[in-house]
């Protein structure tokens, strides 16, 4: 049987240092014109749950979209983390840096959802990215800007996580992008597969 959060999702920008680094020169830019202090948060909602081997249906006003490989902390009691899921935090390509971008990330079945959670160490865990078998990306989780104990006390600082919610650490900055045709392989030694195929959304 496929796991479901049964929790809230959320995601956070800005944390694989790659991004960070890549969107740095737009900090400064108005209407902030500092670099975020605490930890940019945003939400997949539940009409983003797409369990593994699922389709992914594009509308016909987008032409291809982002992979968004990542590590999904799963919470437990008393605000333990329970272990480790991998995802796909599939997203339509935008260059929004502190926005919600809940239009790009929150479509139908724009979360695909790794089989069962694992207690792993993060900072170990590697994910190849594979499109059409073709490996397109490798991202690694030991060089954040807030490794897991930090981001989840500093999240802790504004809001608190519950039992079942899901705090994912954030993607790379080179996401390989697909388009309908495509099938979308994550693999992972420590948490396993997770795959997808995109189509077209019906008319």
């Amino acid at each position: 049987m496929s796991w479901l959060p049964n929790g809230t999702v959320y995601g956070a920008l800005l944390n694989q240092r790659s991004e960070y680094e890549a969107l740095a020169p737009h900090m400064h830019d108005a209407p902030y014109k500092a670099p975020p202090k605490a930890p940019v948060l945003y939400v997949k909602t539940a009409n983003t749950f797409n369990p593994d081997g699922g389709t992914i249906a594009l509308p016909a006003r987008v032409a291809e979209v982002e992979v968004g490989a990542t590590v999904g902390l799963v919470m437990g009691e008393q605000g333990r983390v329970r272990g480790c899921v991998l995802l796909n935090d599939v997203s339509i390509p935008h260059a929004s840096v502190y926005r919600p971008p809940v239009k790009f990330k929150c479509l139908d079945g724009f979360l695909g959802l790794g089989t069962e959670v694992r207690e792993v160490d993060p900072a170990a865990v590697q994910i190849e990215v594979r499109v059409n078998g073709e490996l397109r990306e490798t991202v690694r989780f030991d060089d954040l800007v807030r490794d897991p104990a930090r981001l989840l006390a500093e999240v802790g600082e504004f809001m608190t996580l519950g039992e079942g919610d899901v705090l994912m650490l954030g993607c790379d900055a080179s996401r390989p992008r697909a388009k309908v045709g495509d099938r979308i392989e994550l693999r992972s030694a420590a948490l396993g597969t997770v795959s997808h195929t995109l189509v077209e959304e019906a008319a």
